[in-house]
């Protein structure tokens, strides 16, 4: 299974500006109930804004930090997947590099964004259907 195959069915990824304050997106990611979104600028994947981000920061600089631009706080430089990218490869960068988000990009453009527990649901998934198979061979037998 591709990460492609993953973000085929759903909605618009949710995105904040390079320029939106740390105080709308902390608003965002309340809302939605969401761990983290994507940075854009000028369309562009600039970095990645997460809960994490917003405790160390304020931890930090303090409630200061509540009026700032992401893009003084986000996480720059952020690992991406491609969509032909396998499920186990995605986890293995995610669980190697420490991160819990990835932007999915394409010919430089993000296309999807996907999370730790997606990949975790798809995998369970998969766990609990072969499981299904096994027991009804074994009941035919």
């Amino acid at each position: 299974m591709t990460i492609g195959r993953i973000i085929e069915s759903r909605d618009t990824v949710v995105t904040c500006d390079i320029s939106t304050t740390v105080r709308d997106a902390v608003g965002i990611l309340a809302e939605k109930r969401i761990g983290a979104v994507p940075v854009l600028e000028n369309g562009e994947i600039a970095g990645i804004f997460s809960e994490r981000d917003v405790i160390y920061k304020l931890s930090e600089l303090g409630a200061d930090v509540l009026d700032m631009p992401l893009g003084h706080i986000m996480t720059v430089l952020p690992v991406t997947v491609e969509p032909e990218a396998s499920v186990m490869a995605a986890l293995s960068l995610m669980t190697r590099r420490r991160i819990r988000h990835l932007p999915v990009v394409k010919d430089g453009a993000m296309v999807g964004f996907v999370s730790i527990g997606d990949l975790v649901k798809y995998r369970i998934d998969k766990i609990e259907n072969e499981a299904a198979a096994m027991r009804d061979y074994i009941q035919m037998a």
